[in-house]
């Protein structure tokens, strides 16, 4: 994955469903659905780096699609 072409929100986990996680960006306090693959890999309250190509929804919530989502140590 080249991260240079994706943009980036750090947030934190609120739900976990199979296709998808819904998140509180840190930056805008706003919930985000976060369509992803490894939405199994995360739980409630973990903090995460979501890399996706900048495209976001004007739905309610606003909607992504992850290109990478990591783990971070703190928020």
């Amino acid at each position: 994955m080249n991260t240079t072409m994706c943009a980036t929100m750090c947030a934190t986990v609120r739900e976990v469903c199979p296709c998808h996680l819904l998140v509180c960006d840190h930056s805008t306090d706003q919930v985000v659905l976060v369509h992803t693959r490894n939405a199994c890999h995360f739980s409630c309250g973990d903090c995460v780096c979501i890399y996706f190509n900048g495209a976001m929804t004007a739905s309610i919530p606003p909607q992504i699609t992850a290109c990478c989502i990591r783990h971070v140590p703190h928020c």
